[in-house]
């Protein structure tokens, strides 16, 4: 039996590989929304809130993920939730199962503890692309971390887009891992479903994809600034050619 969660930020271009999954038989949960997001997703939310109690903020967009990547106990309360959202996959005898929902990402590093044989998809997409549409998880706040406020949304966005791409990359990889970026799988969908297949041994079903996804941010009517913050990122993700 085979669990499989996918993981990136929300506009990361999990939605597509949800759709792929289900596509391909996939049980990815009783209940799914349009961008393919296990719901009801309250109790996850609730989760992740408890995990960011035990993060802290050093200043500026610098977070301390020591207490919540090493071997320390995990919070009872958050065991109890992430068991309450994942009851309907955990319970299920397909062979092949998972879920998808974008904030699952807020608390990896238990995630991965909680479920260590779990294949993960870690989905990277340019920042500004990622950040252009609102998403649940654009004020940190919400999920309880704190962050330097500021009134440019656009700033939040790529804040909230940071401290996910930092934590990803503090967590300890479990031994299935995939990174795949959004831009591959739409412009060489075929090679990046084969590198999937060969990943999770299984035959993939192909769903349509959409070319002009890629690179909205050149012509977007609201101009995305060149934020400093992200630029390791850009490097580190390929992204620094534009």
């Amino acid at each position: 039996m085979s669990m499989i969660t996918i993981i990136g930020r929300g506009h990361s271009g999990t939605r597509a590989i949800s759709h792929t999954l289900y596509a391909s038989g996939v049980f990815m949960g009783h209940t799914l929304n349009r961008s393919g997001d296990k719901v009801p997703a309250a109790a996850m939310y609730d989760a992740a809130r408890v995990f960011s109690r035990h993060v802290s903020w050093k200043s500026g967009l610098e977070w301390d993920f020591d207490r919540v990547t090493g071997d320390s106990p995990m919070d009872a309360e958050y065991q109890r939730l992430v068991g309450e959202y994942m009851k309907d996959v955990d319970d299920d005898p397909a062979s092949l199962k998972g879920w998808k929902l974008p904030e699952t990402t807020l608390s990896l590093p238990w995630i991965t503890r909680l479920y260590p044989e779990a294949y993960y998809v870690y989905l990277v997409r340019d920042p500004r692309d990622s950040i252009l549409a609102a998403h649940n998880t654009d004020d940190l706040a919400r999920f309880d971390v704190p962050y330097p406020e500021t009134e440019d949304v656009l700033e939040r966005r790529a804040i909230s887009w940071k401290y996910q791409y930092d934590l990803v990359a503090a967590t300890p990889k479990p031994s299935h891992w995939i990174t795949l970026r959004f831009e591959d799988f739409i412009l060489h969908q075929e090679r990046e479903l084969k590198r999937l297949e060969e990943f999770l041994n299984i035959p993939l079903g192909r769903i349509i994809v959409r070319p002009e996804a890629v690179g909205r941010w050149r012509c977007s009517a609201e101009k995305v600034p060149d934020f400093d913050f992200l630029q390791t990122a850009l490097q580190e993700s390929g992204y620094d050619q534009d």
